[in-house]
């Protein structure tokens, strides 16, 4: 039974039994006028639909709200502290919350972080900065063979499944979308009437399991792809390869969330944690991939389609590019998910020890493209605890076109880092299918909060920008970012990931000796 259920059997009945109390003993009327401000101030909670904490839980969710109201001195002592292993600091989360709600985000007393301590990094700005007025930038997807491009925002959702979150959060996310003109990208779990509903943008991923377009025995269905990736709110397809929080391993939905629902729409069996496989059965080569990618692109219709994955050996991306070169086939995008990244269930080893992190991952895939002379040919998307402008900013420079971002936007619906996604106990009505949780969650505030946070990150990526005397996010370089490596060695992006040479794989002897090895390893008919 939840805080919510019980609290209404309380209402009804302490005020019942102190009335009849009161008729034999007069003591108890004084309970009475104690608790009934209780049980107005709980009512009204219930009732109200900006906050979940206070909807699911009335009365005690106050205490929430007070220990914020009190940061940082009684938030930092008594709910979490610098070694907590909380994944995004109190800082972070508290500059989201705020732009989600529309609160003011400046603060007075200077930086918050120590600024001579190793790994600190900033922006290089400009003795003469510019006015900043691009403040909604757009980024087109979509190469020759594409014939629905895409403008896409610079901050969009990254990729969490119907089944994860709830279909509430599913909602809010979507409405979020389309008030901001931003882009939704499903997961792996398919594509659900949730994200359908208020016909926000929808990048539809397509996962190992092929949910939503798989038959019988679990294999790619054409025919059912064709159908729901012709929908008009589908802009975009993403094949996953892999992910941060759990390369080389599939998908996890633990039965505990599997609803009858969640498995009619992913076409799967009810009683078990639905594991997607580790590898694909559409194909199993670079020359297959690029097939694949080409058959999507034909069965939607010639929306953008790419590919999703999590570096690991460097290569047989390589053997990709190679693939791309004898085929003359490109994919419209390439999404790189930093190992760091992930907001779902995932194996402990796998979350901490595998993947390459995001920043060297960009790089690489930036000069691997680059060094084959296919930087050209399309967009990349950087994903992996991307939540603030400066992380924005920071993977621009790196080379990618766009941003997207998971735990931010989660954040911006209300989440509190409880970290029970996976036990279908999330006390937000986020990450769980509890109806009594979920329905907690007011699509239609929430929507509006992720629209928030969303347009206020973008504006102040753009005033970055402007700062660094830039007029786009496309002029950044690896040159505008400083990182403090020890001491008073300082260094930039351009220094700590070195930059390749336009075609240079691709011209004997030309490779950079700590390229060759794996240039030669790389094989375009296998992996």
């Amino acid at each position: 039974m939840t805080m919510r259920q019980q609290f209404s059997i309380f209402a009804l009945a302490a005020p019942l039994l102190l009335l009849v109390l009161g008729s034999i003993w007069s003591g108890a009327l004084y309970g009475f006028v104690v608790l009934l401000p209780l049980i107005i101030l709980g009512l009204v909670d219930m009732f109200q639909t900006s906050h979940t904490i206070r909807r699911l839980y009335p009365v005690l969710g106050h205490f929430r709200y007070a220990l914020e109201s009190l940061r940082p001195e009684i938030q930092q002592y008594f709910v979490e502290t610098e070694t907590s292993g909380t994944p995004i600091p109190r800082e972070f989360r508290s500059l989201i919350y705020q732009r989600a709600k529309g609160a003011r985000d400046t603060r007075p007393f200077g930086t918050i972080f120590d600024v001579n301590r190793p790994g600190y990094e900033w922006l290089n700005h400009s003795m003469v900065p510019k006015h900043a007025t691009e403040l909604a930038p757009r980024v087109k997807f979509g190469g020759d063979e594409c014939t629905q491009p895409y403008e896409a925002s610079p901050l969009n959702i990254s990729a969490m499944s119907y089944g994860a979150l709830s279909k509430n959060a599913i909602m809010a996310l979507n409405k979020g979308a389309k008030i901001g003109g931003f882009s939704h990208n499903t997961g792996e779990g398919s594509l659900s009437p949730y994200h359908l509903e208020h016909g926000g943008d929808i990048v539809w991923q397509i996962g190992t399991g092929y949910f939503g377009c798989r038959n019988a025995d679990g294999d790619f269905d054409a025919d059912l792809f064709s159908e729901n990736s012709q929908r008009d709110a589908v802009k975009m397809i993403e094949i996953k390869l892999s992910q941060g929080a759990k390369p080389g391993h599939g998908g996890i939905l633990p039965a505990a969330k599997l609803t009858e629902e969640i498995a009619r729409i992913r076409h799967v069996s009810m009683g078990s944690d639905v594991v997607s496989p580790p590898a694909h059965t559409a194909f199993s080569t670079p020359r297959g991939l690029l097939e694949f990618v080409a058959q999507l692109r034909k069965l939607s219709g010639g929306k953008p389609v790419g590919f999703k994955l999590c570096i690991g050996r460097r290569d047989e991306f390589l053997a990709i590019c190679k693939a791309m070169l004898d085929m003359q086939v490109y994919p419209d995008f390439i999404t790189v998910d930093g190992g760091e990244g992930g907001t779902g269930a995932a194996p402990t080893e796998m979350t901490n020890s595998i993947g390459t992190p995001l920043r060297d991952a960009l790089i690489f895939v930036n000069n691997a493209l680059i060094g084959c002379g296919l930087r050209d040919k399309m967009r990349l998307i950087a994903s992996g605890k991307m939540f603030s402008a400066f992380h924005i900013v920071r993977a621009m420079a790196l080379g990618a076109d766009t941003v997207n971002s998971a735990r931010g936007m989660m954040l911006a619906l209300g989440c509190i880092q409880a970290r029970a996604c996976n036990t279908d106990e999330c006390p937000t009505g986020i990450a769980t299918q509890n109806p009594s949780r979920n329905k907690g969650l007011v699509v239609t505030s929430k929507a509006q909060r992720v629209a928030n946070f969303q347009r206020e990150t973008v504006a102040n990526a753009a005033e970055l920008i402007a700062a660094a005397g830039l007029d786009s996010f496309g002029e950044l370089t690896p040159q505008h970012i400083n990182r403090r490596v020890q001491g008073t060695d300082v260094k930039t992006y351009a220094q700590l990931y070195p930059s390749i040479t336009s075609k240079c794989l691709l011209e004997s002897g030309a490779a950079p000796l700590d390229w060759q090895d794996d240039w030669d390893r790389a094989d375009a008919n296998a992996w």
